[in-house]
């Protein structure tokens, strides 16, 4: 009897150890338990490592698909500048292509599956004038499932936010072409003071997944540069190899993130450059009504490869998007002189209006790099 009763004592001690457990496994689980479930999965997938499948999201082709677009012009939150059709464009093939990478596919946008995820959670895009044209591609994505009266846009200095409020979800995207300062000097000059973020940076704290892209404003031209001098701490410095001067505020930021953000509460993608199709004076994107078929050359740009090494040196896990290529395909996807509405008569007379080549056309390019994005999250 008094072993039987030690063998039901036993017992009991066993069934009691388990239970508490996996009571104290299944409420150890934090908030942000959604960050960690899927890291090795987007590695996998950015690196190509996954062991079922290789796919790199930014090798393959693009495929005509009559189900595109997943909107359409009527989206109210376009600029004027993208609405290429409403503008006049007189073809509507560059909405209807998709990206299939070799080896896999990404899945087609699912609005009500993508602010599922991000319910209670804040999305950032920051960068420049295209980075905008994502945000507004994305907030076009999802918002035709949000009713009317529960969705709004606000503005907060640089930022403006799409809130989908019966998620809880905000969809922001906040200027900084250049991440670090841009500020008028005491002479009134405009200085690039390229060890210092903090004005910007103040913005993206508290943020669950930020969505960064900074290329193009450091590159432009001696006649279109956005400042007159760079600074270093106390010293001014009137000319610098541009990707030099690139390579030094890339590392700014890059100190930045890995000093403030926690890989455990936020998500850092940077989005690679937005290839521009410019050559002939801006013409070469005119009338283009197919993507190329091939390269004649492969051309990596500067500023990915100097975007790659900072990258490299950083603590913090930041995710690689690279659309450069898949995009360079797709010189029939601009404006080009559908950025604003022309009449009739001005039809007649297109090479009279300047020509933009480097914003997208929406619905369009930015679509699927947005799928791409909510494949990665």
């Amino acid at each position: 009897m008094a072993r039987a009763k030690l063998h039901l004592f036993f017992f009991f001690l066993c069934f009691l150890n388990l239970f508490l457990c996996c009571f104290s496994r299944g409420n150890s689980v934090s908030e942000f338990e959604w960050l960690r479930d899927e890291d090795d999965e987007v590695v996998m997938v950015q690196s190509g490592q996954n062991p079922q499948q290789r796919c790199d999201f930014s090798i393959g082709k693009w495929v005509f698909d009559q189900s595109y677009p997943l909107y359409d012009t009527n989206c109210p939150y376009l600029s004027t500048a993208v609405t290429c059709q409403k503008n006049g464009r007189p073809d509507l093939d560059y909405q209807k292509w998709k990206w299939k990478p070799n080896g896999c596919s990404i899945p087609r946008f699912d609005a009500l599956k993508f602010l599922g995820k991000m319910r209670r959670k804040r999305i950032m895009l920051v960068g420049d004038s295209i980075m905008r044209n994502q945000w507004e591609s994305l907030v076009c994505l999802v918002q035709g499932v949000v009713p009317t009266g529960r969705k709004r846009v606000t503005y907060n200095g640089p930022s403006m936010s799409f809130l989908a409020m019966d998620f809880e979800t905000s969809i922001e995207f906040t200027w900084a072409p250049l991440l670090v300062e841009l500020k008028r000097g005491a002479d009134n000059k405009r200085v690039l003071h390229l060890d210092s973020i903090e004005e910007n940076a103040k913005f993206w704290r508290g943020v669950d997944i930020l969505v960064f892209d900074s290329a193009h404003w450091w590159t432009h031209s001696d006649k279109w540069s956005s400042w007159d001098y760079y600074m270093e701490g106390q010293t001014a410095i009137k000319s610098m190899n541009p990707m030099i001067a690139y390579q030094k505020g890339l590392t700014t930021w890059a100190k930045w993130v890995d000093l403030n953000l926690d890989p455990h509460k936020t998500r850092v993608f940077f989005r690679s450059m937005s290839p521009r199709h410019n050559r002939e004076n801006g013409w070469k994107c005119y009338n283009q009504k197919q993507p190329l078929a091939a390269f004649s050359h492969q051309h990596v740009p500067e500023q990915l490869v100097v975007l790659q090494s900072v990258l490299k040196k950083m603590s913090f896990p930041v995710y690689l998007q690279d659309i450069t290529t898949m995009s360079a395909f797709r010189r029939d996807g601009h404006p080009s002189v559908y950025r604003r509405a022309m009449g009739q008569e001005e039809r007649q007379h297109p090479k009279s209006f300047s020509s933009d080549c480097s914003h997208w056309c929406l619905p369009g390019v930015p679509d699927i790099w947005n799928e791409m994005l909510s494949a990665l999250l």
